[in-house]
């Protein structure tokens, strides 16, 4: 439908959409919390064995998981290494922009090797983490997908030497 804002729920396999930050607070209730963090520490966690622990009926449990994947609260996915699929270069990419920062941004993200783009305020207008197989698709893709789009006017590469802690357990805090 135009002028429909995208959810998770209406989008196609594979695209792509600026998915807008809500407030979700008066979505989720202290069982809610419970369950998130549950699916945090193993996504594979059964419904039976999560009721158990929250109390509820395992399809109370699947229905509330189903609202919150409908919501965009929480995605339950496979969260890989990108070092052992064969990327041997992963970096955060600071982007200063000339003109309208959301055309950039918008372009950034439909680069294949971006997995993380975000609009920013401080010294960068765009922060990105892009991967890449080796140097040369690295040099490739800042300067031949990332310098080439009209409006970007300075890049820094920040290259990931060691990645010291990665933690998706925050939600629940």
């Amino acid at each position: 439908m135009p002028g429909t804002k995208p959810t998770r729920k209406n989008l196609k396999n594979g695209e792509r959409a600026n998915l807008e930050l809500v407030s979700a607070p008066s979505l989720i209730d202290a069982v809610d919390r419970q369950i998130i963090e549950l699916l945090q520490r193993d996504g594979r966690r059964p419904y039976g064995a999560i009721a158990e622990q929250v109390g509820l009926s395992e399809a109370a449990v699947r229905r509330r998981v189903q609202r919150l994947r409908d919501a965009g609260v929480m995605q339950i996915v496979a969260i890989t290494d990108p070092l052992q699929l064969g990327y041997g270069r992963e970096a955060l990419i600071g982007i200063r922009v000339h003109g309208d920062v959301r055309l950039v941004a918008d372009k950034i993200a439909a680069i294949d090797e971006a997995n993380y783009v975000v609009m920013t305020a401080g010294s960068f207008d765009i922060i990105a983490e892009i991967i890449a197989v080796d140097d040369d698709a690295l040099v490739h893709l800042l300067n031949d997908s990332i310098r080439s789009i009209p409006g970007v006017t300075e890049v820094e590469t920040f290259l990931y030497l060691k990645l010291s802690k990665q933690t998706y357990a925050w939600g629940t805090k």
